[in-house]
């Protein structure tokens, strides 16, 4: 690589193009600006992309995992298992709807859920599984549902749709994982449930907002599941704005005291031009990803691999991972990538080593393989906006401050 100016290269600003403003624009001068028309028709276009039946498009993927949870049934006396190695979303809808977060480590060298450490969690007050789909890259939801069979006896179901499953239930948070793939199956088609996030820094951005959608082989009533959601996302009210607009249906009910948290037309005219573009954006993803690798893996740096035989990340992160630094190590490179004009990040911070965490009792020291994941990671840029020169820059300087840091110069 040859010495390149500095530049200024933020970590993942949104993909917005004319196309997405003119929609906003003309969802404002509609006249119709919360959920409506566009939301619907994202709607059935986030179902079709997937490749289900239905979808339901909310304020954030963290709304759908909580939603999911309670249209489940789930509550106090039972528990759900998650990642230690995820953001907080993940855990922390498990404490809204009162139920014991049992969080897992991950596997040595892996950013997913060690599966025999998976089984030895699970109990008969176990109702839901959340893996992670960390980077965009799904996880091996076939072995996991091979843990899930095994414990089948032990399960203990709480209400008539647990009784159709028969089985503790899978949740996917693939907040990072639209449009990924894994076995020939689409991210949304493997997972019994799962949630997508549209927020600003996605792949797919509605500013805020995200999406859960639901196999179609599990023999659920779809309009009634659809349903569920829209009344928990509407104050459990019976109908929504555009149906109450209709001449003379002004009344409704309060089927029970729900939550606030729908997706307006204004976001939703976002995601539709987002989604028409979405297959040239992942593509691009796709060969950002190479161009770092080329640079990078014969350098000593270590990534998480995006794409085999069995799987195709969505391409939503670029997990760097520096062999054998410290912690502190490791921040001093991203300082040093800052002074060089490269924004970066870390993702993630175990939940133990967070104090809300701690508070409820967990503790890092419980997961070494977590921390041993956390301490030497570095994300690096990963978004369309991003020139084959910049690439090029970032893994230069990269190779500069690891050097450095390492004192190999």
């Amino acid at each position: 690589m040859n010495d390149l100016e500095t530049r200024n290269i933020t970590f993942s600003p949104p993909d917005i193009t004319d196309l997405e403003i003119e929609e906003v624009a003309s969802a404002l001068k509609s006249g119709w600006i919360t959920t409506g028309p566009r939301t619907k028709l994202f709607e059935t276009k986030i179902a079709e992309y997937v490749g289900v039946n239905k979808a339901a498009c909310l304020n954030s993927a963290t709304a759908g995992m909580e939603l999911t949870l309670r249209i489940l049934g789930v509550g106090p006396g039972d528990e759900v298992i998650t990642s230690a190695y995820t953001y907080t979303a993940s855990a922390s809808i498990i404490d809204h709807v009162g139920v014991k977060i049992v969080l897992v480590d991950v596997a040595a060298d892996s950013f997913e859920m060690d599966l025999a450490k998976l089984e030895s969690a699970i109990t008969e007050r176990t109702k839901v599984i959340i893996p992670v789909d960390i980077a965009g890259k799904m996880c091996d939801y076939d072995e996991i549902y091979k843990v899930i069979e095994k414990k089948k006896n032990i399960f203990k179901s709480g209400n008539n749709l647990q009784n159709k499953f028969g089985r503790i239930i899978v949740l996917a948070d693939s907040a990072h994982g639209f449009g990924a793939k894994y076995k020939g199956r689409n991210s949304g088609q493997v997972a019994d449930f799962t949630c997508f996030s549209f927020h600003a820094v996605k792949n797919l951005t509605t500013a805020e907002g995200g999406a859960v959608v639901w196999r179609n082989d599990l023999g659920l009533d779809d309009q009634e599941i659809y349903s569920q959601f829209m009344l928990y996302s509407l104050h459990g009210q019976s109908k929504d704005a555009l149906s109450k607009a209709q001449k003379g249906s002004w009344e409704y009910d309060i089927v029970y005291p729900g939550y606030k948290c729908n997706m307006t037309d204004i976001l939703a005219s976002i995601g539709l031009v987002q989604l028409s573009r979405y297959g040239t954006l992942l593509k691009r993803r796709s060969n950002l990803i190479e161009m770092y690798d080329k640079y990078l893996l014969p350098n000593g740096v270590d990534s998480l691999m995006h794409f085999s035989e069995d799987f195709h990340s969505s391409g939503h992160l670029y997990l760097a991972r520096i062999p054998n630094i410290s912690e502190s190590q490791r921040n001093q490179i991203i300082t040093i990538m800052a002074e060089q004009g490269v924004a970066t990040n870390v993702h993630y911070k175990p939940l133990p080593m967070f104090t809300a965490y701690k508070k409820l009792g967990f503790e890092i020291s419980e997961y070494p393989n977590s921390y041993n994941q956390y301490k030497n990671e570095i994300t690096l840029p990963l978004h369309t906006l991003l020139s084959d020169e910049d690439v090029e820059y970032i893994s230069q300087k990269l190779i500069e401050a690891v050097r450095t840091v390492t004192n190999l110069v």
